[in-house]
């Protein structure tokens, strides 16, 4: 990684790692290929397949850079076809997947997404978090890029009824891609996704990292 990558994601609140994962892209394909194409986007409960991708390599060096000591706490594998031509409104992602839902002070919107409990946690260790998004395929302009609001990772926890002020006053940065290429965005940054003008397969494996461990009891889904 060199020094204008960390200064955009510090900044702009993304970078872009073209070819990353080039070679790895078949090994990668093979291990999500069950779920491919049943749903917009599945969240994966185990994480040990993935391990030697996402928690060894490229993309643990790529995490550890950006956010320090970081792990793999959660994965999802987004798929937008044809059938499945789905779009995203503009927002922060806010809750963590974690393996019991216990009460603690600072968490809350507890949450079951796909059979896994889901939390909001306190903003600040969101902000520390980063999210790498690992392209299968290309993605170009007509087939919904992911949309980000350049610097709004910096503006804290945006109330709803904000966000499309900020999104108006922010830089819209495309992630363009093409396969085996990794965006990493700072986790709360506001971001978006169209629609495909022109649906075809458009497969992202996105993996959110964090540095920081959770207040005991409580365990991040991935241990």
């Amino acid at each position: 990684m060199d020094d204008d990558q960390l200064n955009k994601f510090k900044t702009i609140g993304a970078a872009h790692f073209p070819g990353a994962l080039a070679g790895n892209v078949a090994a990668i394909e093979a291990i999500v290929a069950p779920w491919s194409g049943d749903a917009a986007g599945h969240r994966l409960a185990d994480l040990r397949q993935l391990a030697p991708i996402i928690s060894q390599g490229v993309c643990n060096n790529i995490a550890q850079n950006l956010i320090g000591p970081a792990r793999a706490v959660r994965a999802v594998l987004f798929d937008k076809t044809a059938k499945h031509n789905w779009s995203l409104a503009w927002h922060q992602d806010r809750t963590i997947a974690v393996r019991k839902p216990i009460r603690l002070p600072g968490f809350s919107t507890w949450t079951i997404k796909q059979g896994i409990h889901h939390v909001e946690p306190p903003f600040g260790l969101l902000a520390g978090m980063a999210t790498l998004r690992i392209h299968l395929d290309q993605v170009n302009l007509d087939n919904g890029p992911l949309d980000i609001a350049a610097g709004s990772h910096l503006l804290g926890l945006i109330p709803e009824p904000e966000i499309a002020k900020v999104v108006g006053m922010s830089t819209i940065r495309r992630c363009i891609a093409q396969a085996g290429d990794v965006w990493a965005y700072s986790t709360p940054i506001l971001h978006a996704s169209a629609a495909s003008i022109k649906p075809r397969t458009r497969r992202v494996l996105q993996i959110d990292y964090c540095a920081e461990e959770l207040p005991s009891p409580l365990q991040w889904l991935a241990v």
